[in-house]
């Protein structure tokens, strides 16, 4: 769900706030209200590509490191929908040089650098009231993001167990070869050979003890 804060202006602009840091949310907040915006916070790049279609917002401050869709992707969708929106990636400094790669695909204003400060939006405020640069990440959004990034490719079966650390990988079991399984099928003959051979011991046995004893008793 997001969080809505609403100025007492009606024609106040409004900032969607997508990051799932809470530091980060906390500080933009407090940054965008003293500026009178109507602030929309979400925390997923799935959820604020609905909140953008939902709300048209003139201004996107979204985070590059956000859970289900990349902040990038999310905000590539967003240009895909249309709008006149301004972009803006935060980012922690490691990330720099996709910070300004992103805003240069997905056409944004100006990018942050974590940790967000009121000073350092006020350093980047003239970019984000400037112009909308072109996205030209659009052109091959497909090339950039294939369907089996967002989506795995279903399983074709079951795939083999890699080996634990420090133990060897499990070979492969032969084939039995033709020889050995005519033996097998000899050898399980015999069992059943003997068996019966008893039984039919047993009972001839039994049948001649019968028949003498019966004799014996009738004389």
């Amino acid at each position: 769900m997001a969080y809505v804060t609403e100025t007492d202006e009606e024609t106040a602009p409004t900032v969607l706030i997508v990051d799932n840091n809470q530091m980060s949310l906390m500080r933009l907040r407090e940054v965008f209200k003293i500026r009178d915006f109507n602030i929309e916070e979400c925390q997923d790049g799935d959820q604020a590509v609905d909140e953008y279609i939902r709300l048209d917002p003139e201004l996107v401050v979204i985070a590059l490191d956000i859970p289900s869709l990349d902040g990038h992707l999310a905000a590539l969708e967003m240009r895909e929908h249309g709008g006149e929106s301004r972009i803006v990636f935060i980012a922690s400094r490691r990330h720099s040089q996709l910070a300004e790669d992103a805003s240069h695909s997905a056409g944004a204003v100006a990018w942050l650098e974590k940790p967000i400060t009121a000073a350092s939006v006020e350093n980047v405020w003239d970019k984000i009231l400037g112009p909308i640069p072109e996205a030209p990440g659009l052109e091959d959004l497909d090339a950039l993001y294939p369907e089996d990034r967002i989506k795995p490719l279903a399983d074709e079966g079951l795939m083999p167990l890699p080996p634990l650390p420090g133990m060897p990988p499990l070979l492969p079991i032969p084939e039995a070869q033709p020889e050995v399984i005519a033996e097998l099928e000899v050898s399980e003959e015999k069992p059943k050979r003997r068996v019966f051979k008893l039984l039919l011991f047993l009972t001839i046995f039994g049948t001649a003890g019968y028949v003498i004893y019966s004799q014996g008793y009738i004389s």
